[in-house]
């Protein structure tokens, strides 16, 4: 696990991006070593996951290859107390287009498999949909605010590592429930702490690192319900993102998610992050089992 004295959440996030180049593999793939940081969740945080297989994957392609696509199944829940290993396989290398494959490994151990794209397209059509109306972030409350009274309620959310500042434009679900209302979707600003280092790797990995935010949350607020408050099981089986332009994750953006669909305990979450001039930056589609245990 990472932590020196003096570090703060965010600087833990840039550690644990900053992966290990470990050699050859027998198999030929690359292999680069991810740590955890020092606050985890009972298994590896997806998003920490799914950044980090990003990270590997982009070390072992020229920088002015663009990413399009990253899709990941998960396989099996990873510990904490342990590094990951991630296994990068070079499925293709064109002038335009390159594909890697990156196995996530721990203690022999196949737990997730992610899939990554990279396009350089050029200019083209344009289209997008458009945003919806919020408030500015500057406007709205921090998380700590939001969280204030909740601290028995949501522990996990209290006690998490926070490296990235989040402004709810409506009520996170534990206040809503407490409400007594419903929500179908969530809309959340979301820049990192601090200045980023002017890598376009890294700022596409912290978007990467936060889609795994708040994406299934419209499955139980759209039926009044909430973590904490009420005997809810989730675990995430796949996840994509589609990356349709550059990102700076130290300027704020709009996380916009909704659930279209749930059935036989999975749901299914879908996102759209937009910039400060309202472009359509990313789409996220992410499938969980969600079980909810009434009392």
């Amino acid at each position: 696990m990472i932590r020196r004295a003096g570090d703060s959440d965010f600087d833990e996030l840039l550690a644990i991006l900053d992966l290990a180049h470990r050699g050859t593999h027998t198999d030929g793939s690359d292999v680069f070593t991810g740590r955890h940081p020092h606050k985890n969740p009972p298994r590896t945080f997806g998003g920490q996951m799914m950044a980090q297989a990003f990270v590997a994957a982009s070390r072992t392609v020229r920088a002015s290859l663009p990413p399009s696509t990253l899709s990941v199944h998960f396989i099996a829940g990873g510990d904490p107390a342990a590094d990951l290993d991630f296994h990068v396989v070079r499925l293709r290398d064109e002038r335009r287009f390159a594909n890697r494959r990156v196995d996530v490994v721990q203690d022999g151990t196949l737990i997730a498999t992610a899939l990554v794209a990279y396009l350089s397209g050029g200019r083209g059509l344009e289209h997008g949909i458009e945003p919806p109306e919020v408030p500015d972030p500057v406007t709205l409350p921090r998380i700590d605010e939001l969280l204030r009274g909740y601290e028995e309620t949501v522990p996990q959310f209290v006690n998490a590592l926070r490296p990235i500042e989040w402004r709810y434009t409506n009520d996170p679900a534990w206040v809503m429930r407490d409400k007594g209302e419903r929500l179908s979707h969530n809309r959340v600003w979301l820049k990192t702490e601090k200045d980023m280092p002017d890598d376009p790797v890294l700022h596409t990995a912290a978007l990467i690192y936060s889609s795994d935010t708040t994406v299934l949350d419209s499955i139980i607020t759209t039926h009044g319900l909430s973590w904490g408050f009420d005997r809810i099981f989730a675990v995430t089986m796949n996840h994509s993102v589609w990356l349709h332009r550059p990102v700076r994750f130290d300027e704020w953006v709009l996380y916009s998610t909704s659930s279209p669909v749930a059935a036989e305990s999975r749901g299914l979450g879908t996102g759209h992050f937009f910039d400060s001039s309202r472009r359509l930056l990313a789409t996220v589609v992410q499938e969980g089992i969600v079980k909810y245990f009434p009392h």
